[in-house]
């Protein structure tokens, strides 16, 4: 019986493990079509006949090519790898899950007896489908055996895996290899690497030019002025990236030429951000490691004639430079430059009015050539160094020289830079130093949100934000006290990445994306929990309800046992939300979540006609199949948590700024909206940053846990990328 079709959903990606398996048992497979969205994977066979589901057509390849265990006992414990094999998908379980791995491997060969079976496959597919994530775990020194057995399985069948990865990793609606995708995601093949050439699968677009396997450099450069943001996290992960595929190096610079903006602060808080985000790194320098031989640089030039020092007050040189107008001070000898430089480096009075700029080209029409700054005068002290310097490289100065003494071979700016680069190029080639290759990409922008730090820092100290790290701030830790799992912006940056590969237009991405991504994440783990606004809370009497309050323990989530347990309190007389009570007719049979179905009998209203309570009888041995209505409830105890929902809005009222336009003039008067609610006793065992579910209320991260009943627990409401918030 021959296999005429497989199929797999279009908005899935073709099934790893059972292609892998396939491949390994020399079983010839038709190429994988997309079905609809509904579909799961399938076997078509000659005869009409139809297997569905991953594990079973991997159980059916197992039972042709004797891969599914001996005896009934090794089929068995085959079966409990694959049950555990999904759970390599859930991000916040994969480090977890590859520890119990790695140490179940300690002493062993296979996962199943002494041979290889489709355990093995299962749990293969489901690390090497973790793309990027696997590779750098791979190469790190915490799951040994893990990688053992890994390299192990990819060695004996290399020509078999190589090909399944670097055609279906990453791909999603097509079987088609990776290729046919004009902007799929590079992949980089085991044979390739070795070969010390990477693979071109995709479009050339997302190569780094002239970069050979083994010498790429890479540097990742925030000016310590702020904390990091989204924007700034797709340049860190693409320089990682780059490094890791090209089995290179990458540094962390910051570029501290700014004293009047950069603090301690920063630097502590940059790299507590990139640490979160995972990125690996070679070292840590400093752009003030260098002012010492930058300054003789300065030097250098203005002794060549390639840069003068310019006292042309600051308005009229923008405007000099704007009309193409050179400067009075262009044609100053050799003698009275230095001498002008001299005062600069002082300090003094005279210095301070001067500038060191670029001879460069006046004319040119692109405008950054027209000698731009490289030298200025500040005398605040700098947060690293003190008060040793009076002055100050600025960045497009200091950028490429350091670049390239620091052996950087490739440096990633966003496309915001591009017509600087010609002013990279020719202020390098004025240095006489090695060229250093530029690689495009463009920048991350997201709808209704400020990236310039400058503004940022203007909500900062005018108090409209508590600090960097508000969760109304595109910040690492802003976007992470909302309730972002690091691990979802990791995914979503580098997707974003892979589908827009080397364009350089500007990325203007929808928030919803990324939090469906975490909630993805979040939702299959985060325990369960239930709240009632406090506000018109309605009472609801259960005439033949328990006489005496009971407890029941149950799973605070009832697909995941590692969320743990809560006590329920049972009572004739429970709370409800007002909006629900407000949808109850009389009589209506109505189901009580975690309890059982109840009549409602009686209804009261006030004056106004609004519900002021309820009462009704227990209907426990109603079918909750039957009812519209699914309501949460409380127990009417003195146990219940009293708490703070905190819901947010965007900071600014438009998608997108237009050029010129100012924030000031689109600002959001209204942001942040707190509602008090009372919760179920278990919510003051919460610790701070732990995520939950009300049920029927959404996803929110706990900022202030229990203290004293009297201070409300804080919750943050986080959005799961479909619903509208609730400010508006």
């Amino acid at each position: 019986m021959e296999i005429k079709d497989f199929c797999f959903a279009s908005d899935s990606t073709p099934p790893l493990s059972v292609i892998a398996a396939a491949k390994v048992a020399s079983l010839t497979l038709p190429p994988p079509t997309a079905a609809d969205s509904a579909s799961l994977p399938a076997f078509v066979f000659s005869n009409g006949l139809k297997v569905q589901g991953t594990y079973v057509l991997l159980r059916y390849i197992g039972r042709v090519a004797i891969l599914y265990g001996q005896d009934p006992f090794q089929s068995s414990q085959i079966d409990q790898w694959l049950d555990y094999a999904p759970v390599l998908s859930v991000g916040s379980e994969f480090e977890n899950a590859c520890n119990f791995i790695d140490n179940y491997l300690q002493s062993r060969t296979f996962l199943v007896e002494h041979s290889l079976s489709i355990a093995d496959i299962a749990i293969w597919s489901g690390l090497a489908g973790n793309g990027l994530r696997w590779e750098s775990w791979r190469k790190s020194k915490k799951f040994p055996n893990l990688v053992r057995w890994f390299n192990s399985i990819f060695d004996e069948y290399s020509d078999a895996l190589n090909e399944v990865i670097s055609t279906y990793v990453g791909k999603k609606g097509s079987g088609k290899p990776a290729a046919a995708k004009p902007k799929g995601q590079q992949v980089v093949s085991r044979d390739n690497l070795e070969k010390g050439k990477a693979s071109s699968r995709s479009s050339s677009e997302i190569d780094l030019p002239d970069a050979e396997i083994g010498k790429v450099r890479l540097r990742f450069a925030p000016e310590p002025s702020g904390y990091l943001h989204i924007g700034h996290s797709k340049a860190a992960l693409l320089n990682q990236y780059f490094a890791q595929r090209y089995q290179g190096q990458m540094i962390i610079r910051f570029d501290d030429t700014n004293p009047s903006k950069e603090s301690n602060e920063f630097v502590d808080n940059l790299l507590k951000d990139i640490e979160a985000l995972g990125i690996k790194y070679e070292t840590v320098t400093h752009t003030s490691d260098y002012f010492l031989r930058l300054m003789e640089m300065a030097e250098s030039l203005i002794r060549q004639g390639k840069a003068y020092v310019d006292d042309t007050p600051r308005e009229q040189m923008q405007k000099e430079r704007m009309d193409g107008i050179e400067s009075k001070c262009r044609s100053n000898s050799v003698e009275e430059n230095l001498k002008l430089w001299k005062k600069m480096i002082k300090g003094s009075e005279r210095g301070l009015q001067c500038c060191v700029r670029g001879k460069l080209d006046m004319q040119d029409p692109n405008k950054s050539l027209r000698d731009p700054v490289y030298y200025r005068c500040n005398p605040v002290p700098h947060h690293r160094i003190g008060s040793k310097y009076k002055i100050y490289p600025t960045y497009d100065f200091a950028c490429p020289f350091v670049d390239s003494v620091e052996g950087i071979t490739h440096a990633l700016r966003s496309s915001e830079y591009h017509d600087r680069n010609a002013q990279y190029d020719r202020i390098q080639a004025d240095m006489g130093l090695r060229k250093v290759h530029i690689y495009e990409f463009s920048r991350l922008n997201m709808v209704y949100t400020i990236l310039s730090k400058r503004h940022l820092r203007w909500f900062v100290e005018n108090g409209r934000v508590d600090g960097w790290d508000d969760a109304r701030f595109p910040t690492v830790q802003g976007i992470a006290r909302r309730g972002l799992k690091i691990e979802a912006l990791v995914q979503f940056i580098l997707e974003q990445a892979s589908e827009h590969g080397a364009s350089k237009n500007l990325n203007l991405m929808e928030w919803d994306k990324l939090w469906t991504i975490n909630k993805k994440i979040i939702d299959p783990v985060c325990p369960r929990h239930t709240a009632v606004i406090e506000e018109q809370r309605v009472p609801l009497t259960l005439t033949n309800g328990p006489e005496q309050p009971f407890v029941r323990i149950i799973q605070r989530h009832k697909k995941h046992e590692g969320a743990g347990e809560k006590a329920t309190t049972f009572t004739n007389r429970i709370w409800i939300d007002h909006a629900d009570a407000e949808s109850i007719s009389v009589n209506e049979e109505i189901t009580l979540m975690d309890w059982g179905n109840a009549i409602v009998k009686e209804i009261e209203k006030d004056q106004d006609g609004k519900v002021t309570l309820l009462s009704g009888v227990l209907h426990l041995e109603g079918s909750v199949k039957t009812t519209k209505l699914k309501l949460t409830w409380l127990p009417d105890t003195s146990e219940l948590v009293n708490l703070t929902l905190v819901d947010f809005d965007y900071l600014i009222t438009k998608k997108k700024l237009e050029e010129g336009e100012s924030f000031l003039d689109v600002l959001n008067p209204c942001t942040k909206k707190e509602t008090a609610a009372l919760g179920d006793s278990n919510m003051r065992n919460l610790k701070r940053g732990e995520i939950l579910q009300l049920e029927r209320k959404g996803y929110f991260r706990c900022d202030a846990p229990f203290v004293r009943p009297s201070k409300p627990v804080v919750l943050f409401a986080i959005p799961d990328g479909r619903q509208a918030t609730s400010l508006r």
